[in-house]
């Protein structure tokens, strides 16, 4: 039968799960990089705790050990677009969450492609739609590495060729497109005004007829 595998998780929940503003921040989280789970958000975080506390004990080495060790932590961040070639150490204690989702494939594919919510992006690379050089990747939470973004594309056989096209507007995203903007509603809101407000049809004022005034006839006095 083989030996039993002891998994070891990933990932570590957040101490006071049931808070409510914590929760209402994962939820916003979660709906902005279309993540499935709060499970995937956890392991992001665990992620991102790891490499602040690497950043932490190299700052407790001595200056020749730090010399030797910073340089290669910086190098492995900025393979995957996190930090640049000159940060700090303290760049990387200022990274947040956000920062690490948006190097996902699924947040890359849908700046990049125009992929109107994050769960279209993440559908088209599950079914495999997406290709990164030669390969199929069908993993959302894949951490794209800055040289691999160019290679980054759609399958040519894929639908979404032709769905998804550049927004015409300025807007941003296309499901701002039709958005109007509030200058363009006053205007709107003042042509409306304009009309229901001009001037009333003349209205036929009926003259009173005059009436004819009988003047009495003089009578003659008797003789």
């Amino acid at each position: 039968m083989g030996d039993v595998k002891n998994f070891r998780r990933h990932w570590r929940k957040p101490k006071r799960p049931f808070n409510f503003e914590l929760k209402m921040d994962e939820l916003k989280t979660i709906g902005t990089f279309g993540l499935k789970t709060k499970r995937e958000l956890w392991k992001a975080r665990t992620e991102l705790s790891r490499m602040r506390n690497q950043a932490r004990s190299l700052l407790a080495l001595q200056q020749e050990e730090r010399e030797k060790e910073e340089p290669i932590l910086i190098n492995s961040l900025s393979r995957i677009g996190l930090v640049e070639q000159e940060a700090t150490l303290d760049d990387i204690l200022n990274l947040e969450i956000n920062d690490l989702l948006s190097r996902r494939l699924q947040s890359v594919i849908m700046r990049k492609f125009f992929f109107k919510t994050p769960y279209q992006a993440r559908q088209a690379i599950s079914h495999g739609h997406v290709i990164i050089g030669d390969r199929i990747v069908n993993i959302p939470s894949y951490i794209v590495k800055v040289d691999e973004e160019d290679n980054v594309k759609l399958t040519p056989e894929s639908i979404f060729n032709k769905i998804l096209s550049k927004p015409e507007s300025d807007l941003g995203s296309p499901e701002t497109e039709n958005i109007e903007t509030p200058e363009i509603q006053l205007e709107e809101n003042k042509t409306t005004i304009e009309e229901k407000t001009e001037t009333p049809t003349e209205e036929k004022t009926e003259t009173p007829t005059e009436e004819k005034t009988e003047t009495p006839t003089e009578e003659k006095p008797s003789e």
